[in-house]
């Protein structure tokens, strides 16, 4: 079955950074666009950033746009999202997602078909 697994999370001061990474298996990796999504606490869950199965082409938020780098290593299954100047209003739980096609649009503007269980990123100031 397709799993997702989050890791890199947890407390960073304010200014800081941070990598995320998310383990993918159970299907065909590289046939998916892959994307970040996270949810604070009281709110609805959003879009961070989302990346083209072959890497080339990528999309953030305006929250994170200039400030964050989404990537992805093909041959180990697995997608990134690197995080600068972190302020206190990223403190959320981040999940990656599965998109339901190769083109990135398909997280940005479809419903990613899996997701993971999730990662806790804390900005502390």
């Amino acid at each position: 079955q397709v799993q997702l697994q989050e890791s890199g999370g947890g407390l960073v001061q304010v200014g800081g950074s941070l990598r995320l990474s998310c383990a993918a298996s159970g299907y065909t990796f590289t046939n998916y666009a892959m994307g970040w999504f996270r949810q604070a606490s009281g709110k609805e869950r959003e879009f961070v950033a989302a990346i083209n199965w072959s890497g080339h082409s990528t999309y953030y938020a305006d929250s994170v746009n200039g400030r964050s780098t989404i990537s992805r290593d093909n041959a180990k299954n697995t997608v990134y999202i690197e995080i600068s100047n972190l302020k206190p209003e990223d403190t959320a739980v981040y999940y990656c997602a599965t998109g339901s096609g190769a083109p990135f649009s398909t997280v940005v503007q479809g419903v990613p078909t899996s997701w993971g269980r999730g990662t806790q990123v804390t900005v502390s100031s």
